[in-house]
């Protein structure tokens, strides 16, 4: 992949990890064919989402729109309709563009891209439901306000691909020694090489940044949430305990060797302060 070009300063990328960690853990049924693959490197960094806290987005033509500049695409039909369910309970009190001719009478906010996918609408180069600063009613996706005003999670608000994000999930049957097989499922972070040839033009990224690896919880406990939707308790529990076996509480004795993030290693390094001769980095 071509690497990204010049990095806004404080907020340049590093390589991403050539080495992970990882644990499989199985569904728990004695007869199941499914196993789940952690990627213990990623669920252990400690990234948070850092939109309206210094993101540059992934255009930087449009910064405060994040990586909403494209519409979200619907993993599924059932998708949409979840969705749907949630638009209908916007108003122009929390959506800016409540009353865009994009989605009008007919209630088309969502679109079919040419190859035929269904995807949100894009409205001035972003998202249909991205409320721009200033927006009274808030700045943001106007589905995950909705879904805080509600008490409910956002993802039971916004499309399947928002939520996830930077979460990806991926399915492949692979073939047992005994000739039978098994359904894997991979949890990992979704990195540019993930969005295909496409992941080389985002302006910025941020799981390979360090100004994005600043969370005060590892990835694995801040989004619990996603978590548990993607793999159910049961799986999570156990990763939980895996988890916390590489990154105990202070003190405690570490089980097994972490492969530390390289963008959470570099967030975490002590900045050391420049002397006769030598220039500040970034």
């Amino acid at each position: 992949m071509t690497p990204p070009g010049p990095q806004p300063a404080g907020l340049r990328e590093v390589p991403g990890p050539r080495e992970r960690l990882w644990v499989e853990i199985d569904d728990g049924d004695p007869y199941g064919r499914t196993v789940y693959h952690f990627d213990l490197t990623w669920l252990t960094s400690s990234w948070t989402c850092i939109f309206g806290g210094g993101c540059p987005g992934i255009d930087s033509s449009r910064p405060d729109a994040g990586c909403c500049v494209h519409g979200a695409w619907f993993s599924e039909p059932a998708d949409e309709e979840r969705v749907a369910l949630a638009v209908a309970r916007l108003d122009r009190s929390g959506w800016a563009n409540a009353d865009h001719p994009v989605h009008g009478a007919d209630g088309e906010w969502a679109e079919t891209d040419p190859d035929g996918d269904r995807r949100t609408a894009v409205v001035d180069g972003a998202c249909v439901f991205h409320n721009p600063r200033g927006f009274p009613g808030g700045y943001g996706c106007a589905l995950h306000a909705l879904a805080l005003r509600e008490g409910v999670p956002p993802l039971t608000t916004k499309p399947d691909v928002c939520w996830q994000l930077p979460v990806r999930r991926t399915y492949d049957t692979v073939a047992d020694p005994d000739g039978g097989e098994h359904l894997q499922v991979t949890v990992t972070e979704y990195t540019r090489a993930g969005w295909g040839g496409g992941g080389a033009d985002f302006d910025w990224y941020c799981t390979t940044s360090p100004a994005a690896h600043t969370g005060a919880v590892p990835v694995w406990r801040s989004l619990r949430e996603e978590l548990v939707e993607l793999v159910g308790e049961e799986v999570y529990a156990r990763l939980d305990a895996h988890c916390t076996a590489l990154v105990p509480p202070a003190g405690a004795r570490r089980l097994l060797p972490l492969t530390v993030h390289p963008a959470t290693a570099a967030a975490q390094a002590p900045v050391e302060a420049p002397g006769p001769g030598r220039r500040p980095v970034d």
